[in-house]
């Protein structure tokens, strides 16, 4: 593992606490965004990630966006990269453009289908076909540190659990230092990838990615998209306070807290957040867990 990277800085021992903005699609939800980054910013988060809108749309707005927290902030900066819509030399220029706004970490995807789930995945004419291409091109245009996505409960298009695990071997071969898990449900799920990561040989961190619920149908929704599966009796839960706001985040946060404590106890290196730009339930996980006394140790 290099030093200086992102990677490194992951494999050190405390616990990392990170979260992900979405691009806004208007001036006043960006206001929204950066009131969102000032909050955050108060805790010292390891890093912050600003991801593309769906199908790679938003991408302007997002270099704009991670540029501006790199040169305006003390946080570490995460730009999103995917394969969609893109030719090589489109992606080229784009990673020239993260390391000019002083963006030099780069989280690396392919992408989902811009049809939406279950369509099938058709690369750009001159683009590429995969994450690992992607990792080897960012590697190969100057000194950046890489992560990858990682999938608890399997990626859509994988034909088994062993597959998903030799591919982030292979990530790791290309570049990659770092891994964020999709979100999911069950500790066990991410532990079972964790362990068999391990036995192919990976040894970058893997972080596990963590959403709080505010909302049941964009759970839902989140969950379709990304193939978790919502467990039957934890949306009985959910749907029983259904209709209250505040129940709904109360329970949102109890479950995330449990969870997050349970995934620190049994030594991941981290949590990545998915904010859906929004603080308060993030915020309140972060001191059920007592986040700030940890990552002091």
């Amino acid at each position: 593992m290099r030093e200086g990277t992102l990677g490194a800085l992951l494999s050190g021992g405390s616990p990392s606490f990170s979260f992900e903005l979405f691009p806004p699609k208007t001036d006043e939800g960006e206001q929204a965004l950066w009131e969102t980054v000032r909050s955050l910013e108060a805790l010292h988060p390891t890093f912050v990630s600003v991801t593309y809108g769906a199908g790679g749309s938003t991408q302007d707005r997002t270099l704009r966006i991670t540029g501006q927290i790199a040169r305006e902030s003390d946080l570490l900066p995460v730009g999103h990269l995917t394969c969609v819509g893109a030719g090589r030399d489109h992606l080229s220029e784009v990673i020239r453009e993260y390391a000019a706004e002083g963006v030099n970490t780069i989280l690396a995807l392919r992408g989902d289908p811009p049809q939406g789930p279950g369509a099938v995945w058709a690369p750009h004419p001159e683009g590429l076909t995969r994450a690992i291409e992607l990792v080897e091109l960012i590697a190969s245009l100057g000194n950046f540190s890489i992560g990858v996505a990682a999938f608890p409960e399997g990626h859509p298009e994988s034909p088994s659990r062993d597959h998903d695990a030799h591919v982030l071997r292979l990530k790791q071969e290309a570049g990659a230092d770092f891994a964020i898990t999709q979100l999911f449900f069950t500790v066990e799920d991410y532990l079972r990838l964790r362990d068999l990561a391990s036995a192919q040989g990976c040894t970058m961190p893997i972080v596990p990615g963590i959403m709080p619920v505010t909302n049941v149908a964009q759970i839902e929704r989140f969950a379709t998209l990304s193939g978790a599966a919502f467990p039957a009796d934890l949306a009985a839960r959910f749907t029983a306070v259904d209709g209250d706001a505040e129940a709904v985040s109360a329970l949102g946060v109890e479950v995330a807290t449990r969870m997050c404590a349970e995934l620190l106890a049994e030594g991941a290196p981290g949590l990545h957040f998915y904010t859906l730009n929004r603080s308060r339930s993030t915020m309140a996980v972060y001191e059920a867990l007592g986040l700030d006394e940890l990552i002091a140790r």
